[in-house]
């Protein structure tokens, strides 16, 4: 997908207006947090935090990984 996105001053600030078709396709609306990922190839614009992703899984594995441990240090 190739889609212009015009920039639009916003008080102090400039702004970009994303398309009705984009905002679909992000599963997006008014008041969501949208994040900008710098890659190789550009910046990646998603609805989800991969870092947060990331650390979630890490953080699942380590409690499968020690579920015994965790278990004890819950008591």
């Amino acid at each position: 997908m190739n889609m212009p996105l015009k920039l639009v001053k916003i008080g102090n600030s400039t702004g970009v207006v994303l398309p009705k078709e984009l905002l679909t396709r992000l599963r997006v609306e008014l008041g969501d947090t949208l994040y900008a990922t710098e890659t190789p190839e550009g910046v990646r614009l998603t609805a989800s935090n991969t870092d947060f992703e990331a650390k979630m899984k890490l953080a699942e594995q380590i409690m499968r990984d020690d579920r015994d441990i965790l278990h004890v240090l819950a008591k």
